[in-house]
This record gives C-alpha cells, sequence and structure tokens, in this order.
C-alpha cells in the first residue's frame, strides 16, 4: 500500500493506493491567485513545479503516473475533508475568463481538474446534500464545488455524506470481500460527531446550535472529517484541518482534535491538522496519536509553526524517536522557526510505502521540482506499533 503526500505548494493532498489497487484521494487543494494580490502571494509558497499548470492539472498528472500497474486511471474515492479551498480547489478571482469544464457548468480547479483528467467514482464530504451547516456554505469557492457535487450527481456519480463511526462506508472495490481482512477505514468524526471507539456508532461533541450565539458556531476548520486508515499493523491519521481553539475558554468544546485523536489511538503516521498551524496539533492531540512520522502539508509561511511544531518533536508528550515530514518550506520559516533544522525533510512528495505484511513502513522524498519522481532520500523501514496484531 503506497500513500502518496503530493507537493504542490498549493493546498493539502494525499493519493493512496490500496492492497487490492483501491485508489483513495483524500483533499484536491489549489489555492489560486489571492483577491487582495501580491499582499497575500507574497505568504505562500510558490507553484511546485511551477505555474504553466493549474495546481488540480499537477495532482492529476501525479496521480496518473502513479496508478495501480495494468489499471486505467480511475479514482475510486474522493473524500474532501473539508470546504476550503486549500483542500477542494479554490476560484482565481483575478481572472476574468476563468477555465470552464467540458463536463458541467462550473470552473476548473482542484478536484474539479481531477475529474476531468481522471474520472472520480464516488464523492465523500461532511454537508453534502445540503450544504447548510453550521450555516449556509455558499461563498464563491463553495458555490463552485457545489455545482460539481450537482452535476456529478445528475451524470451518475455517487455522492454520500461521510458517516462518522462507520468502518463500512469506504471498502476495497477491486477484491472479493474478505481478501484483506487486514485492511480498514474507520471513519473517526465530522460536524462534531466522534467514534465512541467501539462501534459502527458517533457522539456528538458540539452543542446544539439554538444554544449559540451566530458568531460561536463551530467553524469549517472544526467540522472536518477525520478517518484512520489501518493496514495490518500499520496506522494512518487524517483529520483536515481539525483544531483546539476554544476561543480564550468561551468554547470548552472547541478542542475537537484531541477528542478525535483519543478515539484514534496511536497511530505510525499522522497528518498534522491544520498544517501544524499555530491553533493544531495541540499536547493533547500528539500525546494520544504518538505516531512515529508527522507529515505537514505546507503552503504558507506559518506551516509548521513554533508551537506545533515543538510539541511534535517533544519527548515529554510521548517516549522515542519520531521524525517530521514537509511537503515544502517557505525560506521565511526556516529563518524564524529554528527547530525546522530538526527534521528530516521539507521538501519534495512525502510517499508512505507498506508492505504486505503490515509490520513495517518505509518513507521516500521525491522530486516536486519535475515530473521525473527522482528519489531524493528514503527513510526506515519503520516497524509498526502494532506489528501486525
Amino acid at each position: 500500500m503506497d500513500i502518496h503526500h503530493i507537493s504542490t505548494g498549493r493546498g493539502n493532498v494525499a493519493f493512496a493506493v490500496c492492497p487490492d489497487g483501491t485508489t483513495i484521494l483524500i483533499d484536491a487543494g489549489a489555492l489560486q491567485a489571492a483577491p487582495d494580490g501580491d499582499s497575500d502571494e507574497k505568504y505562500r509558497i510558490s507553484h511546485l513545479p511551477d505555474a504553466s499548470r493549474r495546481p488540480g492539472e499537477w495532482i492529476a498528472r501525479y496521480i496518473s503516473r502513479h496508478m495501480p500497474f495494468g489499471r486505467q486511471p480511475e479514482i475510486d474515492y474522493f473524500i474532501l475533508t473539508h470546504l476550503h479551498s486549500d483542500h477542494m480547489g479554490g476560484l482565481d478571482l483575478l481572472t476574468p475568463r476563468p477555465a470552464m469544464s467540458r463536463l458541467g457548468p462550473y470552473q476548473l480547479t482542484g478536484v474539479m481538474d481531477v475529474h476531468e483528467q481522471i474520472p472520480i467514482k464516488i464523492i465523500l464530504d461532511r454537508a453534502y446534500p445540503d450544504y447548510n451547516y453550521p450555516v449556509e456554505l455558499n461563498d464563491p469557492h463553495q458555490l463552485n464545488y457545489r455545482k460539481f457535487i450537482s452535476s456529478f450527481a445528475k451524470s451518475g456519480g455517487t455522492v454520500e455524506r461521510f458517516v462518522p463511526g462507520s468502518s463500512r462506508q469506504i471498502a476495497l472495490r477491486h477484491s472479493s470481500p474478505g481478501t484483506y481482512p487486514m485492511f480498514t477505514v474507520q471513519n473517526l468524526a465530522a460536524n462534531g460527531k466522534v467514534w465512541n471507539g467501539k462501534d459502527h456508532d458517533a457522539v456528538d461533541t458540539f452543542p446544539s446550535l439554538k444554544t449559540l450565539a451566530t458568531s460561536d458556531y463551530p467553524t469549517e476548520n472544526k467540522c472536518s472529517v477525520a478517518l484512520r486508515l489501518s493496514y495490518g499493523g500499520f496506522r494512518y491519521f487524517s483529520a483536515g484541518d481539525m483544531d483546539h481553539d476554544v476561543t480564550y475558554g468561551r468554547q470548552p468544546w472547541g478542542d475537537i482534535e484531541s477528542a478525535v485523536a483519543k478515539a484514534a489511538g496511536p497511530v505510525d503516521v499522522a497528518v498534522a491538522n491544520h498544517h501544524g498551524y499555530v491553533n493544531a496539533c495541540g499536547a493533547s492531540w500528539v500525546g494520544s496519536l504518538r505516531p512515529r512520522a508527522f507529515i505537514v502539508s505546507a503552503w504558507d509561511s506559518a506551516h509548521p509553526t513554533i508551537p506545533s511544531l515543538g510539541n511534535m518533536l517533544s519527548e515529554d508528550l510521548y517516549a522515542g524517536p519520531r521524525d517530521v515530514y514537509s511537503t515544502a518550506l517557505k525560506p521565511e520559516n526556516i529563518i524564524a522557526t529554528k527547530r525546522l533544522r530538526e527534521i528530516q525533510s521539507g521538501n519534495g512528495h512525502v510517499v508512505v510505502r507498506v508492505p504486505p505484511s503490515g509490520r513495517s513502513f518505509e518513507v521516500a522524498i521525491t522530486t516536486n521540482l519535475d515530473e521525473s519522481d527522482a528519489m531524493i532520500a528514503k527513510f526506515g523501514p519503520y516497524e509498526t506499533k502494532l506489528q501486525g496484531k
């Protein structure tokens, strides 16, 4: 099993090739030009490998090169963690004539660019079909995604709301049931509902909206989808942009990342919540997951921040070695955050490979400067925590 964390410098994206060839794409971020121009762009990582194509186009080309041998390029599942442009694709608000899809009445960006080149079969997100929790999701980027979803469903594609607690919604699609009993995807959370840790049920952790001022509603980040992928003894955690912000104690329920990490339990690889930003990857999150490897999907000069990186590296939170890999780093962050000298890699696609036993894994860094996929470095093998049990 391979999990590719694709480095475009413009958002989150992970592409998994499962044991039987089932393909799962988690997010397809694509930050385009900012509406206020250079004032935002100067904080962002440059387009990788360059700006000659949109980020979603680069993602699709990468996926095409890494499809299972003999398979027609196809994505079995696309899982959107939440409706932000650095995870689903944003619009270039400075372009008067945006690229339109040949498949439907929506603009091309992010996952829409991917689907234009590689057909997606099933889409899961946190808000389908209403897109109205906790409020109507109707900024320009979200409306474009919703147009895509409507067109996708009308043309025969399957769209489902992500079901917290389920371990059956995402299943292997190219083998008979029971062929790979060591493989599961456990849905951990969405919209504040968190897996109870024992069956297919989930518990509400957010209060009723009726009890909250509109300004205190859960943010889009807090509503993110979270999942744990398992293969033998290997465990992998991904939770979008969940955070631990409690707004100076006014929202004690706001530390959603800690509740989800506790439900997940120890893992081998964890994708840093919210790109390792200052309000994520808290001490409780790190201490519950205790991964051997952290992966930061970076696109900004604040990815990761000093407190979050400090937590990831702290042996006060759990004993033993751990490695940190970032898909890219802004030079200014390397100057400001001295502990970035302690991480294993700060630039390149981060590929996690798990052999059939599920007793170990390796991490490879490949170049993001061109499409050669040339190896830059290799780490491991690491033993998995559960050793295939």
